[in-house]
């Protein structure tokens, strides 16, 4: 699979086939956005304002999915020295800040009308904070540190101290007496949520998942074209 990620493989990538990825995503967004906002029920309790949550939860696993692989990724990345996996890590970091800041702003918007406030400091809330900054620091790295070697050196600590705030942000409501509610999708048992719910969710996050993979190629294209143009400069 890494081999698709190789230079000269991404440089072929076409025009064609991103625009073909972007045909595909306005189809299920809107698809998502419909079933969201028209078809799915407003929930006994929260009413219409638990249709944030199609936006909210998919931009949450996108900002917790996109930071446990660059932490893995900075592992690897000290361990082993493979030159593409700074490039794979750098080029997902800005759409990892981007759906963490879309997730604490909707959670905001969404915590207004169920809890009476706009923001609270507690465990959740506070550890996907500290996930927006752990980004922040992240992508300055790499913009403000000029050397390769020591931007990716900085970058690979930075993402490996930030693994530790996932587990966090996944078990506070466990660990910890919050205002937010329990997990209603996990890995180890059934959904709480019904099903005329998960289905517009499962519909959003694969419209947000495709998003993240168009930009995701676009950057990491520009990223390879970059460490190219550099090594031709010094050829010269």
């Amino acid at each position: 699979m890494l081999k698709n990620f190789f230079p000269n493989k991404i440089i072929s990538l076409t025009n064609k086939f991103i625009n073909n990825l972007i045909i595909l995503l306005i189809i299920v967004l809107v698809a998502g956005v419909v079933y969201s906002l028209l078809i799915s029920p407003p929930d006994h309790i929260q009413g219409d304002s638990v249709r944030i949550m199609y936006v909210h939860v998919p931009s949450s696993f996108i900002a917790l999915g996109c930071f446990a692989f660059i932490g893995v990724a900075s592992i690897i990345n000290l361990i082993f020295k493979i030159k593409l996996i700074p490039l794979l890590a750098k080029s997902l970091a800005p759409i990892g800040f981007i759906f963490s800041l879309i997730s604490i702003v909707t959670g905001s918007f969404w915590g207004k009308p169920t809890w009476g406030i706009w923001w609270v400091w507690d465990a959740r809330l506070t550890s996907m904070v500290i996930l927006l900054l752990f980004y922040i620091a992240y992508i300055f790295a790499w913009k403000f540190i000029e050397s390769f070697e020591k931007a990716n050196k900085v970058s690979s600590i930075i993402g490996i101290v930030g693994l530790f705030n996932l587990p966090v942000i996944k078990y506070s409501v466990d660990w910890w007496n919050t205002l937010h509610q329990p997990s209603s999708i996990t890995l180890t048992s059934a959904p709480t949520i019904h099903y005329k719910m998960l289905i517009p969710l499962a519909i959003m996050f694969f419209s947000m998942a495709l998003y993240s993979l168009i930009i995701f190629l676009m950057r990491y294209k520009i990223e390879v074209m970059k460490i190219k143009i550099i090594k031709k400069k010094k050829y010269k």
